[in-house]
């Protein structure tokens, strides 16, 4: 079979001379792909920072609330001091764009200011208040123990002065006499010096007064006791019932008072025992 020869005059064996030149360069190959570049998800935006401002709006609220309620002021510092403290710290993320909520951070720093001085001025009230009081007490308890030591001292007299009970009885208690037993005595013994008391009781008021007491009590200077003398002589007189608007009733009472007692006795009565405090007499039995 004969192959035909190309219009070249070639055969397809033959190589031309570059067909084996080793440094020659290679032949130009198909053209590279074109590249896409990979589609890039946004990056989202950083979130504000806006805890701070809320916060301090909601801490200086409660300050204030707090600040006007007289009985709770004292909790009212320390939320409005956090107030202060978290609404410049929302100031600060605001002027550097972390915070969006400017205003609401102001805000929570002004109030959180007016609870403090909320605070400061319900504490110089309450002080103040607290100060009043006391003094007043301490004014009343004066005029009360002055007034008692006056009470006292008014009750407590010498023989021959009268004293005025809250019923309108005036009393008086004479100075003692010397008083002479019958020869039958019960509670004088034999070497005891005996003396009379009298007491005179005017009803100074305007309605009638029931004396209603026991008998006068007799001690002397030391405090000793002396014991009621009853004789059948009959110079002895109790008061006992009504005392009618101006009218006196009087009453004698005897005691026996031992050797060794004092020159000075008391004697100690009350027109009702049960609602009157006793009154005092004293003085020398001589």
């Amino acid at each position: 079979m004969t192959v035909p020869t190309p219009p070249d005059g070639k055969q397809p064996g033959d190589r031309t001379p570059d067909d084996h030149n080793p440094w020659s360069p290679p032949p130009p190959g198909p053209p590279p792909a074109r590249w896409e570049p990979y589609p890039m998800a946004p990056i989202p935006a950083s979130q504000a920072r806006n805890g701070m401002g809320i916060t301090a709006l909601v801490l200086g609220i409660v300050g204030i609330v707090l600040g006007l309620l007289i009985i709770l002021f004292w909790m009212s510092w320390l939320p409005a001091l956090l107030a202060v403290i978290f609404g410049f710290v929302g100031l600060s993320h605001a002027r550097t764009g972390r915070a969006t909520n400017k205003g609401m951070a102001l805000t929570g720093v002004i109030l959180g200011g007016v609870g403090l001085l909320a605070a400061a001025g319900g504490g110089i009230f309450t002080v103040t208040v607290v100060k009043k009081v006391t003094d007043s007490a301490r004014s009343k308890v004066k005029e009360v123990k002055a007034s008692a030591s006056a009470s006292e001292k008014a009750r407590h007299l010498s023989f021959g002065e009268s004293y005025t009970f809250e019923d309108g009885l005036k009393v008086t208690v004479t100075k003692p006499e010397p008083f002479t037993p019958d020869d039958y005595v019960l509670g004088h013994a034999k070497g005891n010096k005996a003396v009379q008391v009298t007491v005179k009781v005017v009803n100074t008021g305007t309605e009638r007064v029931k004396v209603d007491t026991g008998l006068p009590e007799v001690s002397d200077a030391n405090g000793a006791s002396t014991e009621l003398v009853i004789d059948g002589s009959g110079r002895q007189k109790v008061i006992t019932g009504y005392v009618l608007p101006g009218k006196e009733a009087v009453g004698k009472y005897a005691f026996s008072l031992p050797p060794d007692a004092a020159d000075r006795i008391e004697v100690e009565f009350s027109p009702d025992a049960m609602r009157w405090d006793d009154a005092y007499w004293s003085g020398p039995t001589r």
